[in-house]
């Protein structure tokens, strides 16, 4: 079956601007971690995400068709044209939000990333195949750290507690579908996300009943993010820190 080249296109986007976005909320750690350890292991993680965005915008770029690469399409998009879910734009707050965000992104990662390897087409199974070391690592550590923390001392407990009360509205984005979804879904392409949400949730509810952590019961979820329809003016700010340099100086390179 052929695919609409847009369509595709879609799919790409979102899955690089997710890795790209949150590499750089991660890297916004580097420094200022409350361990060395954990500085470095923050960092490393920034790096792969950000290896994963090269790989995903890198095939995006080359769907466009326009000449452009991952790096124009990182750095000289405006922020209505990203298509990452909200979560991964919101600011790092303490330590045990930026690794319970991890943890919640990471779970859906690990899950998406076993289907993608089936992928019919060929250069998305690659990269999923690729990445998919890498974010089986990340899930592991980010879980063992939420339970650590999550059944730890009576504050490390509140502050998961109050983490977690406050993403867990963010993660149904990531199961929403649309025409997009449903195009490579009938290709064999990639999953709809709706089908991979029983996964998720026995992953997740595994971990964070380990960590005595109590899962909100409302299922109202914020979206917007991945269709382009609405991000947080956390973006914004984001992008700016981000782009400044390209974008004062045009064209430089390293």
């Amino acid at each position: 079956m052929t695919v609409d080249k847009q369509h595709l296109l879609q799919f790409l986007l979102r899955q690089g601007d997710n890795t790209l976005v949150l590499g750089h909320r991660v890297s916004e750690w580097c420094g200022h971690s409350p361990i060395l350890e954990e500085d470095i292991a923050l960092a490393n993680t920034a790096l792969d995400l950000i290896g994963q965005t090269q790989m995903w915008l890198g095939y995006a770029a080359e769907v466009q068709g326009e000449g452009k690469t991952a790096d124009d399409l990182a750095f000289l998009r405006d922020a209505w044209d990203f298509r990452n879910v909200l979560m991964v734009e919101l600011p790092n707050g303490d330590f045990g939000r930026t690794l319970l965000r991890q943890f919640l992104f990471d779970a859906f990662q690990s899950v998406l990333m076993g289907r993608l390897m089936q992928s019919s087409d060929p250069q998305i199974a690659a990269i999923a195949a690729k990445a998919s070391k890498e974010v089986a690592y990340h899930a592991e550590r980010s879980a063992d750290t939420v339970v650590g923390l999550g059944d730890g001392t009576e504050e490390s407990h509140a502050r998961m507690q109050t983490a977690l009360d406050y993403l867990w509205p963010y993660v149904g984005e990531m199961f929403e579908s649309d025409a997009v979804d449903a195009v490579l879904a009938e290709a064999g392409i990639a999953p709809d996300p709706a089908s991979l949400r029983a996964d998720y949730d026995a992953l997740v509810t595994r971990v964070l009943s380990d960590a005595t952590l109590t899962i909100p019961g409302s299922s109202f979820s914020h979206k917007g993010g991945r269709t382009g329809y609405m991000h947080t003016e956390h973006l914004g700010h984001l992008l700016t820190s981000m782009q400044w340099l390209q974008r004062a100086y045009p064209g430089s390179e390293w």
